[in-house]
């Protein structure tokens, strides 16, 4: 008994090593965690579909900003150039007045599919009081775009204020979090998660939702947006 708790012992550290020793250094240093926006560059990003320089997208100030579309119903988005499935990301976000972004994650960039949103769940990022639009709960700023609505734990700062997010997928658990206050649980896949897509915005999008791995897109559909601190760790 006592060689078998030796030996457990011994495979415990060397699976721990192997841990480590898979981390790329600054993921050890930090726990972890990598940057995804160097505050300099578009380096790692891309827009999404395509090859080449970006143009709907510059760096401003250390942050990661859309140039504002040009007309209505425009949109422009950039994505990572890595995919992830099981992730914890956080990042520092602030609109002007009347901006709509988004956070999407499990983009699939196929060809077939022609933007982000027909394949993934998106965390919501808007100007909820200066939208120039009526705005439904499932619109709202923290919202599960289309499906899941904050609850009253939400608080979100004034246009022109820095926000801090979290979103955290963890093998179909999802939490979205809003200036350190949980605003959004569900369970993706379930039967409730299901029930939501088949009666609502989702319907006409069979692909929606379905991809367990896939790119992380940012979003701009009005106004501008800026994001600083993005930083993500895979669980």
């Amino acid at each position: 008994m006592k060689n078998l708790f030796k030996l457990s012992l011994a495979l415990l550290v060397l699976a721990s090593l192997a841990f480590t020793i898979a981390l790329h250094p600054a993921e050890q240093k930090n726990g972890g965690w990598i940057s995804l926006f160097d505050g300099k560059t578009l380096k790692g990003w891309h827009e999404y579909g395509r090859k080449g320089p970006i143009t709907d997208w510059t760096v401003e100030d250390g942050a990661l900003v859309s140039k504002a579309p040009a007309k209505k119903d425009d949109h422009s988005y950039i994505t990572t150039d890595k995919p992830y499935a099981n992730f914890e990301l956080k990042w520092e976000w602030k609109v002007d007045k009347g901006s709509n972004s988004g956070m999407i994650y499990h983009v699939q960039e196929d060809g077939k599919h022609h933007a982000p949103y027909e394949t993934g769940p998106e965390y919501q990022i808007i100007d909820d009081k200066g939208f120039p639009e009526k705005i439904e709960a499932w619109q709202t700023a923290g919202a599960d775009y289309g499906m899941h609505v904050p609850n009253d734990q939400k608080k979100l700062m004034p246009v022109g204020q820095w926000n801090t997010s979290r979103l955290v997928f963890n093998h179909g658990h999802v939490e979205h979090w809003l200036n350190g206050k949980k605003i959004v649980d569900f369970t993706a896949w379930d039967a409730d998660w299901n029930k939501k897509r088949l009666a609502g915005k989702w319907k006409d999008y069979p692909d929606y939702g379905k991809a367990k791995c896939g790119v992380i897109a940012m979003q701009c559909e009005a106004g501008k947006v800026y994001y600083k601190n993005l930083m993500i760790r895979e669980l």
